[in-house]
Parts: structure tokens; sequence; C-alpha cells
């Protein structure tokens, strides 16, 4: 089995300003400042910086590598337009400042991009010697926000142009009518040179949005695959995008519980903060999966058991001596555990809670022999969830809080059993079932991820237990 029940279980069409979650999915809100984050590291950490900078290797010439639109042969290069004036002969861009990224948000239609940069060219002069110039560029675009065949959220780039600023002669002679050339031409070639940087951005910034369609193991027992629901939406401060968690068994069949009757009040999101709200649909949805592989069923012998636990017939006869004293002294007791129905969640009052039907059978316990039925029980365990976030898990760890027992049947008379249960375990008197409550535990090497978003590390995040939902809320 997995061991005994201290249950670590790892763990994830609105308009954004009504705050409820009306479908069942998880709701995800992205910050701008998280985009913007996105956008820049694309620059800063992948291949992009490389190309923009002219550094890739002649294996693989990029955007603007010397075998690129900007290098030998290209549009600024000797043969492209400064063909025409031979004064100006082998001018081209050598140097393209790091970008800095400013966005704002449109909402309803997507993302106001602007990237400003300084764009080092280098050639010869007419006079001879090396001439050098420094032009400002802002590069403006305005990119649309929707859904791509595969169904993932895109960034598609719909306008770019460019707003030529101060041009900087920085080392020999240029002549004030050739100058106005250089001026006029790099007005006329810069948007066909800098907005395939943008579209580059976008494409990297698209790969990790798509990462939220994806389907992932849940152990041995099946998969959590995140679709997106309905169409992203857009506010002044973030994206917002509807995932919708299908929860599948490992025959590939579809894990479905009932949907809550009313949609869930999501809490506002605080500027400069990304949120992402699980359901409680997806709780019960897994405990489900868990409960139909019989994962949650288990058998609790003396071998898994402390020395110091009181688990013979000797310790079960004092408990109620008129129907069990018979019983042959010392012997070892076997529970076994048997999970029927699906377990219930509840997500409330900053509380979440689980409850598990089970029938306990009491067995008496012969090494290598055969178990000889004692009694049976219908009971329902309570158990105090305790929620923590990694990274991309939603982690739960299970504590037994109270038992609810009735006696189903018995080999002796009927008894009471009111005693071996309450709401406070291991209380005096101690009996076998209060007293011994991490008995009632389960460890499971598994996991349901949070969906990914644009790579939003959830570690740190602060979490808050609403009515019938949990909300991770990270700071951007």
């Amino acid at each position: 089995m997995l061991g005994l029940w201290s249950l670590l279980l790892l763990w994830g069409l609105v308009t954004p300003c009504q705050g409820l979650l009306e479908t069942v999915g998880t709701l995800a809100r992205i910050d701008k400042d998280e985009l913007g984050k996105a956008i820049q590291n694309s620059l800063v950490g992948g291949p992009i910086l490389q190309n923009v900078l002219g550094t890739v290797t002649s294996v693989n010439q990029g955007l603007l590598g010397s075998g690129g639109l900007l290098g030998g042969g290209g549009l600024l290069s000797y043969g492209g337009v400064f063909g025409v004036v031979q004064e100006l002969s082998g001018l081209k861009i050598e140097e393209l400042t790091l970008p800095k990224v400013s966005l704002k948000l449109l909402p309803g239609f997507g993302v106001q991009l602007n990237l400003h940069t300084k764009v080092g060219l280098h050639g010869s002069g007419p006079l001879g010697g090396l001439l050098q110039l420094a032009a400002e560029v802002n590069v403006s675009s305005r990119v649309a926000l929707g859904v791509s065949s595969r169904g993932t959220p895109i960034l598609v780039l719909k306008r770019c142009s460019t707003l030529l600023g101060h041009i900087s002669l920085l080392s020999g002679l240029l002549p004030a009518p050739l100058f106005g050339v250089v001026e006029q031409t790099l007005f006329k070639v810069l948007p066909g040179l800098l907005c395939p940087v943008v579209d580059s951005v976008l494409g990297v910034v698209n790969e990790l949005l798509g990462a939220v369609l994806c389907l992932v193991p849940f152990g041995a027992l099946g998969s959590v695959e995140f679709t997106l629901a309905t169409l992203p939406l857009i506010s002044n401060q973030y994206i917002e995008l509807d995932i919708n968690p299908i929860v599948k068994s490992v025959a590939g069949d579809i894990i479905d519980f009932p949907k809550p009757p009313v949609p869930v009040k999501v809490p506002p999101k605080e500027d400069h903060t990304s949120q992402v709200t699980v359901p409680l649909y997806l709780f019960n949805t897994v405990f489900g999966l868990l409960q139909t592989n019989g994962v949650l069923d288990i058998d609790i012998t003396p071998e898994l058991v402390p020395s110091n636990v009181p688990l013979t017939t000797t310790d079960l006869a004092a408990l109620v001596p008129e129907a069990l004293g018979k019983l042959p002294p010392g012997q070892h007791l076997l529970l076994s555990l048997r999970v029927k129905e699906a377990p219930t969640v509840m997500l409330q009052n900053k509380k979440a809670t689980v409850s598990i039907p089970a029938n306990i059978h009491v067995l008496s316990y012969v090494p290598q022999g055969t178990p000889e039925a004692l009694f049976e029980l219908n009971g329902v365990m309570t158990l105090n969830a305790q929620l923590a976030p990694s990274a991309t898990k939603l982690h739960v760890s299970l504590s037994l809080e109270r038992l609810s027992v009735k006696l189903a049947s018995s080999f002796a008379h009927a008894f009471d059993v009111s005693s071996w249960e309450g709401e406070k375990l291991g209380s005096d008197p101690p009996n076998i079932f209060a007293s011994n409550h991490s008995l009632f535990t389960v460890d499971l090497d598994v996991g349901i991820p949070l969906p990914k978003v644009l790579n939003v590390n959830f570690a740190n995040s602060v979490l808050e237990i609403i009515e019938n939902a949990v909300v991770l809320t990270v700071a951007s």
C-alpha cells in the first residue's frame, strides 16, 4: 500500500469586473507586470538577444546577424538602399541596444507595446575613414489578444511603426546633405527591420502562453488536462484566462462530478499581483479519482503500528468488557478500511476539510493465519486540510479531526461505540481509534499541477480559502 494515513496530496465567460467564476474552471489573472517581464526576459535571456546584437554563430545567423536582413547584402549594406550613395559604401547596422520595454493593456483588444532602442551604424565616410552613427528609435506596436488554432491564448501583431529620434554622429565626417539622406532612408527601412523583432518577442511569449494547454500525468492514476474554456479577457491591469481542468482516469475516461450550484465569488485582484483560483470542483474530482482507484483503502496491520499503540484484543475487550470480554487475550488486530463512496471536500470560512465515508472492519490478526472478523463499523472520517503552494502545485496535507462511527455488525452482542468517537481525538479515555488517529493517514507521491501561466511562480503566494475555492495571489 502507499503508507500510513497522513494524506499528502500534491496540488491546480465572466468579465473581470464581475468577480464571479460562473464556470468550474481554474481562473488565472495575469498582471500586466508579468507580461512585461516575460517580454523583457525574452530579449535578455533567449536567442532574440543574440540575434539583436548580432552575436549568433555563422551556423545560425539570426534576424540581425551578418547573414540576416541587416548584414552583408542586406537593406542597409553596400548594394542595398545606400548603394545609390557611393560615398556611404558599406553603411550597415552593427549594434542594437537592448530595448527598453513599456506596455499598456487595451481593454477588449490587446496590448500597446513599445520598444525603445538605439541603433548603431558603421560604414565608410565620404572622405575615407570609419563613419559611426547612433540613432534613437521607438518601435510602437498594437498587439491583439486571441486564441490560436491549438486553443491557447496568443498575441498577434496587428500594427507596427517606428519613430526616429535623435541621430548622433559619433566619428567621421558627414556633410549635411548626406546626413539628410541617412535620416530619410532610416525612416523608410527601420519599420521593416525592427518590427520583425517584435514578432520574434511575441513568438517567445506565445510559447509561454501556450504552456497553459498541457496534459500532466497524475501519478499512475490518470492525468489532468488544461484547456482554455472561453476567450481570454483583458482589462487595463490584467489578462484573465478561464482554464478548464479535465481530470481523466488512466483509461482515458473523464472523471466528472456535479458542478457547484452557485458561482464562485472571486475576490478582486490588487495591482501588481497575479492570481489563480482553484475551484472546489477540482478538489472533489481528484478525491473521486483517488477513491475509484482504491487509493484511499488501506489495511493497518501490527507491522505498521508503533509499539506504544494499543491495538490488541486485550485493549479492545477492556473498552467493552460485557460484549468483547471473551476475546482471546493478547492477539493483534487488523483494521481494514474501505472507502465505498467519494469523499466530500468543503472550502469555507478560511478552512478546508475532507469527509471520507469508510467501512472499518476489525479482525483478529495471526501472522500467516487467516484473520477472523470481530465486528464492522460504518464511519465518517473528517480530516482537516492544510494547504501549501509550491512553484507549480498546491499541496494538501490531511490530519484526522474527528471520527463518527456506528456498529454495522458484530460476532458478539451489539455494543455501544459512542465512546470511540469524538469531536477531539486523543482525549481520555483513550481508545484504539481516538488516541491513535495518526493511523488514519495516507501518503501519496502524486500531484495536481497549477496551470502554467507565463512561468508565474506561486511558491511564495498568499493563500486564501474562500467559499468553494482557493485563491493564490503572488506579487509581480
